[in-house]
């Protein structure tokens, strides 16, 4: 922190992850006077700690330095965040919506077209508090849905997500809207089964892989990978950093993804275009020019792993008669087989890692699981944990606490505010339906899984079950209450969503949101809850690659319009409840669990692992902690070294021990399934899925959407910031003055379709079309377009076979899960047609949508409903 700004210096941490246990990120200064914010700017770890006392870390290789720095490396989606704060977007006021009246017609199938109205906070909490008692008095606590998980601000004591579950298990139970693995989903369904990498089924041995590829390593294949984008909102520019670094000591960068991606364009040395869910296709090609050729480490296999002869029969056609040659993968990838027998041949012969930041069509499409198995057949092929070679990720360093999750030097200890932590609860009484099957329950229940369906279960809870929604004699769901209001353009099958809180099933759907936006649309009653800036908390920063630093978080403005924390919010309905007496009698003082704020801050203060001679007092004072570099850091073995070298001694978490070619699980437990069996495939179609482009459907829709995590946005986060929408790569100034999110259309198909840069297409299938502005670039390959995800909603026909002029690409996402027995989402690298529109026609068709409040500086506005 410096002394020579104006204001008084804050800090807070502004990671976008939303969970408070601690994990947050980009930790940062706010300088605040007479209530307002004035700017936000790096913190500094060394304002009260020297660093020597912080143990600066460095990394030595090639006769060059690389060290972390003693600032925050944040990125602009922290830098610009007190736009989101004074967004014209924010809810003011308590609303109700105009035609919904709880003690008479209800009207759900006008969710989302109707107005709103002015309510007071004890009229709000009455409602709502009613409504709870009602189901449990006409249903049973599994009527309700809590829709608390996604992606959002990281708070502690008011719990940005999930405080709603602490009230309701108090009360008797409820469902969870249980929390995808969604960045991870090929990995948690695939790669798990070939080497038992918990808890999300990438490589979970990370210790000093960097400091490893700066010594040993020749190559990094970024496959999908964008560091320059993807670790933004979760640790800054760290991984940016990294990128630089490589480059500096030669280790080239080979890209292997659809489109030039902002890493890809400042640091690849070499871009493989592959279309987009096509990548297994590539990597048994790959495979098959390695065995031919005889350039694997058959010795390596012979100790590492089992099954390997299944696998390969299979990929020189011996189970199916089609030997998966780089000429038969060529016409379904789109790279030609050249480019494939070099790229086999280059890997073979020098020390290549695989570097990852989740997202896009490599892991979140259907059939995902494949190219997650066959990225881990590769690495076994080549002897993976040898020097050089590992697996690794640009972010996400110490996810669920796990300190093997951290390629660079480890901080002594990663603070954990678990204790203080007043959100998320699974319940002890609740039920649960996995959230990619959301809208079929509430529509066409009953509906049937395996597994619990949740980022961090173990592989084997994969064959737990199966698991129905209703439970036997429980309800279906009535009613709704959510916290994180973007199921439609975060999640597959939008469109569909919308017709789920339309249905006459749902009675009474309440969200808690700051912003007017997205599913909040469709609420009955809104509650408008604050944002972090406006509320005293505690928070950690785990996930920079710097320092682990636990702060406390003073409160920089008051709270804006009649908005209250997400906790206090809940504890309006807790106080609502007590008239009812029975169950809910002393609710307030039980969901508040008996403490005062700060008195809670304290509890993550005192188990948070700092040094005992810290008072609290002095932690307040000072604002912060830094761990230092553990000492013994040099020391750890690389990744998973130890496999490498000892594989009896140091197995696998899988049935054997060693890499599964083969998984003997899979066999078992779904011997049926031909979308995931236990050798890795190539797979056409399913009893869901039809998005091949040289299938059938694939004449109507020939395109490949890819749809990535966006480079302006954390999801559906920071659409209205008015700073990003400056920039003409955010946003596409259409004819009619809107903003329509960017389309890029390689010049090839543009030429063929008659586009031009600024024009404005529908993008489109069967289950509906979203607008979007035409960026004709040669940074997507032909037969591909590309569309960021998380745009918000502009809805102007809802349900299946709707349009959205917003662009929020997942409305028309498949509806169908992973595959048959993986229930993860899709939203990447599906089939889609686009074609030109003419806008001024649509206000025509559609004027009361066309005409909504609307600024482009920001988007839709608050009073647009």
């Amino acid at each position: 922190m410096t002394t020579n700004v104006k204001g008084t210096p804050i800090v807070k941490g502004l990671g976008f992850d939303s969970f408070g246990l601690g994990a947050n990120a980009c930790t940062v200064d706010i300088d605040e006077e007479q209530d307002k914010i004035l700017r936000i700017r790096p913190f500094h770890f060394d304002e009260h700690q020297t660093p020597e006392e912080l143990n600066a870390w460095k990394l030595e290789a090639r006769g060059k330095t690389f060290e972390p720095g003693f600032k925050t490396l944040i990125s602009p989606l922290s830098l610009c965040y007190k736009k989101r704060v004074y967004s014209k977007n924010r809810i003011p006021y308590p609303m109700r919506r105009v035609d919904w009246d709880p003690n008479g017609e209800r009207h759900p199938e006008t969710r989302g077209t109707s107005g709103y109205e002015r309510i007071s906070w004890d009229e709000a909490a009455q409602i709502v508090a009613g409504e709870i008692k009602r189901m449990h008095d006409e249903y049973s606590p599994e009527a309700i849905l809590c829709e608390i998980d996604g992606h959002g601000e990281t708070k502690v004591v008011h719990a940005a997500h999930g405080c709603i579950t602490q009230l309701l298990d108090l009360c008797g139970g409820f469902t969870l809207q249980a929390r995808q693995p969604d960045s991870w989903e090929g990995w948690y369904w695939g790669a798990k089964h070939v080497w038992g990498m918990d808890p999300l089924g990438q490589q979970n041995q990370q210790n000093n892989v960097i400091k490893d590829i700066s010594e040993h390593g020749d190559a990094v294949l970024f496959w999908g990978c964008d560091p320059e984008t993807t670790p933004l909102g979760w640790g800054g520019y760290m991984a940016s950093r990294l990128c630089y670094w490589f480059t500096e000591l030669g280790i080239k960068q080979i890209h292997i993804s659809p489109d030039v991606n902002y890493t890809n364009a400042v640091h690849a040395d070499k871009w493989i275009p592959v279309l987009p869910n096509t990548d297994a296709a590539l990597q048994l090609a790959i495979a098959y020019t390695w065995i031919k050729e005889g350039t694997y480490d058959q010795a390596y296999l012979d100790t590492h792993a089992v099954g390997f002869e299944n696998f390969r029969h299979y990929v020189l056609g011996g189970e199916d008669g089609v030997p998966k040659t780089p000429k038969w993968a060529e016409r379904i990838c789109g790279v030609p087989s050249y480019t494939i027998k070099a790229l086999a041949r280059y890997w073979a012969a020098h020390a290549v890692s695989i570097a990852h930041c989740n997202g896009g069509s490599f892991i979140r499409s259907c059939f995902a699981h494949e190219p997650a198995r066959l990225e881990v057949a590769l690495l076994g092929m080549q002897g993976v944990g040898k020097p050089g070679a590992n697996q690794f990720k640009f972010m996400e360093w110490t996810l669920f606490g796990i300190p093997t999750l951290d390629p660079l030097p480890p901080s002594v200890h990663i603070p954990s505010l678990g204790a203080a932590y007043r959100g998320y609860v699974t319940g002890t009484k609740a039920s649960f339906i996995p959230k990619t099957m959301i809208p079929e329950a509430i529509m066409n229940p009953p509906v049937q899984w395996y597994g619990h369906i949740a980022a961090g279960f173990p592989r084997e809870d994969q064959f737990d079950g199966p698991y129905t929604f209703p439970p036997e004699g429980g309800s279906r769901i009535h009613m709704v209450w959510s916290d994180s209001p973007c199921w439609e353009t975060c999640w597959n099958g939008g469109f569909k969503m919308q017709d789920a809180l339309r249905h006459e099933s749902i009675e009474c759907v309440v969200v808690q949101h700051p912003w007017m936006e997205n599913d909040t649309l469709f609420a009955d009653i809104i509650l408008p809850s604050n944002t972090k800036f406006e509320t005293e908390d505690i928070g950690t920063d785990c996930d920079s690659g710097q320092w682990n630093v636990v702060f406390y978080e003073r409160q920089a403005i008051q709270p804006i319009g009649e908005s209250k924390s997400d906790k206090e919010v809940v504890a309006e309905v807790a106080r609502a409840l007590e008239q009812y007496g029975g169950v809910y009698e002393g609710m307030l003082d039980k969901y508040l669990g008996g403490k005062t704020d700060d008195e809670w801050i304290k509890v993550g203060f005192e188990t948070s692992g700092v040094p005992e001679d810290l008072t609290f007092e002095e932690f307040k004072e000072r604002q912060y902690y830094a761990f230092p570099t553990r000492e013994d850091w040099k020391d750890i073995p690389a990744g998973i070294r130890q496999f490498h070298d000892d594989p009896e001694g140091h197995p696998l978490r899988t049935p054997s021990g060693k890499l599964e070619y083969y998984s003997t699980t899979l066999s078992h437990y779904f011997p049926d399934d031909r979308e995931r069996g236990p050798i890795p495939h190539w797979i056409d179609e399913g009893a869901g899925h039809q998005e091949r482009q040289y299938l059938e459907r694939g004449r109507k829709y020939p395109f490949l959407l890819v749809s990535n995590h966006p480079h302006f946005r954390v999801h559906a986060q920071h659409d209205d910031v008015t700073w990003f929408r400056e920039i003409e790569t955010c946003k596409v100034t259409g004819p009619d003055g809107y903003k329509y999110e960017p389309v890029w259309v390689n010049p090839v198909d543009a030429g063929k379709l008659g586009l031009s840069t600024g024009d404005v297409v529908k993008v489109y299938n069967e289950r509906g079309a979203v607008l979007g502005g035409v960026i004709v670039t040669e940074r997507i390959m032909p037969g591909a377009v590309y569309q960021d995800h998380g745009a918000r909603c502009d809805t102007v026909v809802l349900g299946e076979g709707g349009l959205d002029r917003g662009g929020a690409n997942n409305l028309i996402a498949p509806t169908a899960t992973t595959s048959k027995n993986a229930h993860g989402e899709v939203t990447s690298g599906f089939l889609v047609n686009i074609e030109k529109v003419d806008v001024f026609a649509l206000a025509e068709q559609y004027p009361e949508a066309f005409g909504r409040d609307y600024e482009p500086d920001c988007g839709l506005v608050a009073t647009a409903r």
